[in-house]
Parts: structure tokens; sequence; C-alpha cells
């Protein structure tokens, strides 16, 4: 088996801040999410800074006998660790981000997912499985709406930000890595026989647009788009759909294992 990734930046001259990682036993994508104006002051180090080092932690962790749920909650506190004392981590605009893991163990297939990244597991019978948690997107388009004619740099705009932003790991809302390890409770997680398994890839939002945002294919089509054309050309694809929706683009980015 092989692995290939591809990723692009959604806003040019900004940094492209989802990580993805790779190592014999499993794979790891990190889709990094800040704030509004003003997150400086609250973190020194950025969202990029966390989304990699989060993203390094839990692949040097993947072959540890020990639950994905775990490895997470070890990942998210080590980072918390790492800038508690300089930065503002329990602060609503400081870092955060989704994630979603692969582990390769024995005759297991292992995923997890926490916030709105996806994992596709292909299978040699069926349909894939799919490991994804709507609730942010739920959530976010409710807001969405209300966002839409407000200026960014407005009092206005800070206002309805931070309202969404206090949904954020709170009961009734949706569930991210930021400071606290407990939220590892609110991933979906699974797993499927080895020898079942034929594919398996993972997405940031900004990727998995294709299938859930713009329904130009299904899971099982985007695995079949990866084996024929690559992760880039789907990314292609994603970023030629925002320009004819008028959508604004994200960050994109898919790991792949084939």
């Amino acid at each position: 088996m092989r692995v290939t990734m591809a990723t692009d930046a959604g806003h040019p001259g900004r940094s492209n801040e989802d990580f993805a990682g790779a190592v014999p036993c499993g794979m790891v994508l990190v889709d990094g999410a800040g704030g509004i104006s003003g997150v400086e002051k609250v973190c020194r180090h950025g969202v990029a800074w966390y989304a990699t080092r989060l993203g390094g932690a839990l692949l040097g962790a993947l072959d540890q006998e020990r639950s994905l749920r775990d490895v997470l909650a070890e990942g998210i506190e080590w980072v918390t660790d790492a800038h508690r004392d300089t930065c503002d981590v329990t602060h609503p605009i400081s870092p955060f981000a989704a994630v979603a893991m692969l582990r390769f163990s024995g005759g297991t297939v292992e995923h997890l997912v926490l916030g709105d990244a996806v994992a596709v597991v292909g299978r040699a019978a069926g349909e894939p499985v799919v490991a994804h948690d709507p609730r942010e997107v739920v959530i976010a388009r409710s807001f969405e709406e209300r966002l839409k004619d407000v200026p960014e740099d407005s009092d206005e705009y800070r206002r309805l930000f931070m309202e969404l932003r206090a949904r954020r790991n709170s009961p009734g809302g949706f569930w991210v890595a930021k400071d606290d390890p407990r939220v590892v409770d609110e991933a979906v997680a699974g797993s499927s026989p080895a020898d079942d398994v034929t594919v398996a890839a993972l997405l940031s939002n900004g990727a998995s647009r294709l299938v859930d945002t713009f329904g130009l294919s299904d899971w099982a089509g985007l695995l079949r788009l990866l084996e024929t054309d690559g992760p880039a050309d789907v990314i292609r694809r994603v970023r030629e759909a925002e320009a004819r929706e008028g959508v604004g683009a994200d960050d994109a980015t898919i790991v792949w294992r084939h």
C-alpha cells in the first residue's frame, strides 16, 4: 500500500492551516481553525502552529497500544501545556482544530473523527464506511444567513462570530480539539476488519465539499476519483465548484492510502 497526499491553501497569502501526515501504522489529518481579528493577542503562536504540533504528537503516538481517544486526549493536553503559560488557551478565539485519524493495527482498521473532518474507508464488499460529525456544519449554517451581509471588520460580525464560537465544546453544540482533552468522549470512532478494507482517505472539510456541500459525487464515487485521478485532481474539482457557486475557498487537504 502507498500513501498519497495533496493540499491547497484556501487563501493566497495566508498560511495553510491544515496538517497531514502518515506513518506505517496510520494517518493523521488536523484541520486548524482560528478566531477573528485579534487572535494574535490571545495566542502568539497561531493556528498553523497548533495544527502542526497536534498532528505531530498524534503521528508519534499512533503505534502505542492505547485507544485513539486516549492518543488524541494526550495530544490535546500536550499542545495545550506547550503554550498555556504564554497564551490564553481557554479564550473563545484561541486556535482549535478538527481531527481525523486512521490506524492499521493487526487485523483492524480503526478510525476517529472529531469535528468536521472526514474519514472514508473503502470496503471490498458494500458501501464505504464514512466517519464524520455533522454537528458543527448544522450549527454553522444557522449563522450563515445572519453573517452573509455583515462586514467582517464590524462589531456585529464579531458579536455573531463569538456567539457561534460559544456553541463550541458545550452541550448542544459542536466539539473540536482545543484546550480540554475531555472532548475526545464526543469523537466519532469505530473499526473495520482489515481484510475487508481496500483503500482509505482522510479529508479536511475544504476537500470533502465535493460530496457534502456541492453534491458532485457520493463517497464511493469520491474513492473512485481518488483511484483514477488522485487527490490533487479532487481538490481541483472542489476549487472549480467554489468558483461556479461563488463560495469562498477553504484550505483543502486529502491523505489517501491505496
